[in-house]
């Protein structure tokens, strides 16, 4: 006889609990399909508080990744975590190039507004 999991409410621990079973980007699983694998329902509602609980856990050191492509999963290596994070550098730069278009600034100029310092391509040349 089989019994049927009971729906759980979303939290960084129920959520790090399904992602166990989920390491390496073959084994990835999208937004949808996590609320409804821990809460056994979905609605806009627990895919905006999973973003929330996934940026926070993300924020303590978990190495969680994403992409549209493979869905959540964990890093099953280095070379995962290390796609996971220029992806998430790419949108950022994104982002930045579309408030420096609305700003009507240059991008140095927003880096400067922003308090950030500029890249140095030339340095990241040298260490190649």
């Amino acid at each position: 006889m089989q019994f049927a999991l009971l729906p759980m409410e979303l939290s960084p621990v129920t959520v790090l609990c399904e992602l166990q079973g989920r390491r390496g980007a073959a084994n990835g699983i999208t937004a949808r399909e996590l609320v409804h694998a821990i809460t056994h329902r979905y609605d806009a509602a627990g895919e905006r508080m999973l973003r929330s609980i996934i940026q926070k856990l993300r924020e303590d050191g978990h190495p969680i990744c994403a992409h549209p492509a493979q869905g959540y999963h964990l890093a099953a290596t280095a070379e995962e975590l290390e796609s996971a994070c220029t992806f998430l550098v790419q949108r950022a730069v994104t982002s930045m190039r579309q408030a420096a278009a609305m700003k009507r600034v240059a991008m140095p100029d927003l880096y400067g507004q922003l308090g950030l310092l500029k890249p140095n391509h030339d340095e990241d040349k040298n260490h190649e």
